[in-house]
């Protein structure tokens, strides 16, 4: 209880008041029970105070004659006895006697009536009875007179008792006055010194620590955070002071600091703004159809300038893939080993599908910090983002947010490639249809036609003096037309080769399907490109000297088994390589009139690569091409052009 008056204000408050509205009710209390004590006291002394009176009546009436004789004054004395008798046991004063405890009193009261009634009443009793009679002897005369003298002699004694009666009932209620006003005076004193108390309670638990408190709060409010509250208390207002002063010292560390959180902030805002402006230059890149190597370069470099970080790099690859594709590099040539597309362990970039920080081992050098980000879209993961890091560096969170939206750019920016270069791929074999119908509608028809004039001429040649002469020429003439039909034939086919999204590799198992089922020759693909991306016009001459290359196996080579094997390596150079197990390659006088090497050259040198003749490994013969992906990505549109224009 003491500690739960010591902590809280409302409860002393609460108690004050209380304590006063006791002391109050307290003294209403003690008026209300003296007064209900001191009823009829009043008529008790007036009552006794009538005693005296009528002690003098009776004895002034035994003392005087009256004109109306004996008889009358003696039946007015008797009345007067009894009326006497009539006051002293009256309830008046019976009834306060009764309440009273004083014994003082009662025994005042007792004397007097004993008195009255062994002494007075028996005298006067005496007295009327003597003096009633008609005739008296001088004996009665005189004992009357005596009995009158007694009385008379008497009465002022007893008259005296009846005022110390009279006197002890006003003293009594004297006393019971006298302990109202002390009761009042005490109640009225402890009521100003409760009222006293609680106002110096209110000053000192109140309205000081409010003055201070305000104080303080108009401090705060100008700016003068050192203020501090001077009040200590476990009560509400020591609480507030306490929880003041810690509110102030949070605003005094709260505004020491606002001008580093101003400057943090800014340079947030500058980091945003650097973020969205790098976004803005990336997407206006990407936006532009056809992107080139340059682009993604540019990209990577400004990632490096505006982060702090090392070279980048963009691999094409995905999970469970061995070998990655090198899209775009800045890292320069004398750092190249060991390749970022394709390190030691190279699947762990591809491993989580997710932003991670991996260490890539150097022989004789410290190992290399890389963070890796998938580029993934929604439909597929295309690659990876790298990022070289230093040793002392680590990416923020808001740079680890702004790469992946890189990367998911990137991602964007290939798909729509993709879907661009199929769309090209789609106009260019639309192209070649055309071009394929309007041959076969012309030129394939004219050769008809010249095959059939040769047969004529042919059917003629026994008719003529120079026969064997003209059958030679005929002959060759035949060959030549047969072999330019057959070529056209197989122009056409190729014109009219459609490649859906599936891309190369299904176009490629068609052809080697188309030719297996054309000869009795068992051919096999292996195409190991991966995420190797080429151009639609390197696509279509891949396909063309794969199939110029596998018909001359089906016609040439006599062989039983054939191999089309494709490949790459990190820096985008492929190899598309047919083996067969045949007879080899004629030499060049059986090789005349033949036009399927030539055609497979300047195939070759649509992409800007190399066809080259070799000895198998199966025992025949190998046909090579060879060219950089990573060089036609660059230029692929300029090469369409020249290709477009060649045909």
């Amino acid at each position: 209880m003491a500690k739960l008056f010591k902590t809280s204000l409302l409860i002393r408050l609460g108690l004050a008041m209380a304590t006063i509205t006791t002391l109050a009710f307290l003294g209403m209390l003690s008026s209300v029970f003296i007064a209900e004590t001191s009823e009829g006291q009043a008529a008790a002394i007036n009552q006794a105070g009538s005693l005296r009176m009528q002690s003098y009546r009776i004895a002034s009436a035994l003392a005087h004659y009256t004109d109306n004789g004996e008889s009358d004054r003696l039946a007015r004395s008797s009345a007067l006895i009894t009326e006497f008798e009539q006051r002293l046991t009256n309830h008046r004063l019976t009834g306060v006697l009764a309440k009273s405890g004083d014994r003082e009193l009662h025994s005042l009261y007792n004397r007097i009536t004993m008195q009255w009634r062994e002494q007075m009443q028996p005298l006067l009793q005496t007295y009327i009875e003597i003096a009633s009679q008609h005739s008296l002897s001088t004996q009665n005369i005189e004992l009357v007179d005596g009995l009158r003298t007694t009385y008379l002699a008497g009465v002022d004694q007893f008259v005296t008792d009846i005022d110390q009666l009279v006197k002890r009932l006003e003293m009594e209620m004297e006393e019971k006055i006298q302990l109202l006003r002390l009761i009042q005076i005490v109640s009225l004193f402890l009521t100003i010194f409760v009222v006293l108390v609680t106002m110096h309670l209110m000053n000192t638990n109140v309205l000081v620590p409010l003055r201070d408190l305000l104080g303080c709060a108009s401090a705060v409010r100008h700016g003068d955070f050192s203020r501090r509250t001077r009040f200590h208390s476990e009560d509400e207002l020591g609480q507030l002071a306490y929880t003041f002063n810690l509110m102030a010292e949070d605003l005094s560390r709260i505004y020491q600091n606002l001008e580093q959180r101003v400057r943090e902030k800014t340079l947030s805002l500058e980091q945003r703004n650097q973020s969205l402006e790098l976004l803005y230059r990336i997407t206006q890149r990407l936006s532009n159809m056809p992107i080139s190597l340059n682009t993604y370069e540019e990209i990577l470099g400004d990632i490096s300038t505006m982060l702090g970080t090392g070279p980048g790099s963009i691999c094409l690859g995905e999970d469970g893939e061995s070998q990655a594709f090198k899209l775009a590099s800045t890292r320069p040539e004398v750092f190249d080993k060991p390749d970022l597309c394709n390190p030691p362990k190279c699947n762990r970039c591809f491993s989580d599908n997710a932003e991670q920080v991996i260490e890539i081992d150097r022989e004789s050098l410290p190992s290399l910090r890389v963070s890796t980000f998938p580029i993934k879209d929604t439909e597929q993961q295309y690659g990876v983002l790298l990022i070289e890091l230093p040793h002392d560096f680590t990416l923020e969170p808001w740079q680890q947010q702004l790469l992946e939206t890189i990367a998911k750019h990137i991602a964007f920016a290939l798909n729509i490639t993709k879907r661009y270069s199929q769309e090209r791929m789609l106009a260019l074999l639309e192209e070649r249809s055309v071009i394929a119908r309007e041959l076969h509608d012309s030129l394939a028809q004219s050769l008809s036609y010249l095959k059939i004039q040769v047969s004529r001429l042919d059917a003629l040649i026994p008719q003529s003096d120079n026969g064997e002469k003209i059958s030679s020429i005929t002959t060759e003439l035949r060959d030549g037309l047969n072999s330019a039909y057959r070529q056209l034939r197989e122009l056409l086919t190729t014109f009219r080769l459609r490649m859906d999204e599936a891309g190369i590799h299904d176009a490629l198992q068609k052809t080697v399907a188309e030719f297996n089922e054309r000869g009795s020759i068992d051919i096999e693909l292996d195409n190991r490109l991966g995420n190797c991306q080429l151009s639609p016009n390197a696509e279509i001459h891949v396909i063309q000297v794969v199939r110029e290359a596998l018909s001359n196996v089906l016609r040439h080579s006599q062989a039983e088994h054939a191999v089309v094997s494709l490949e790459f390596d990190a820096e985008g150079d492929v190899l598309v390589a047919i083996d067969d197990d045949g007879i080899g390659m004629p030499d060049e006088t059986a090789r005349q009139h033949h036009y399927g090497l030539t055609i497979m050259r300047e195939r070759a040198n649509g992409v800007s690569g190399a066809l080259c003749i070799l000895p198998s490994v199966l025992g025949g013969t190998r046909i090579e091409l060879s060219f950089s992906a990573a060089g036609k990505w660059q230029c692929r549109d300029a090469s369409h052009d020249k290709e477009t224009k060649a045909e």
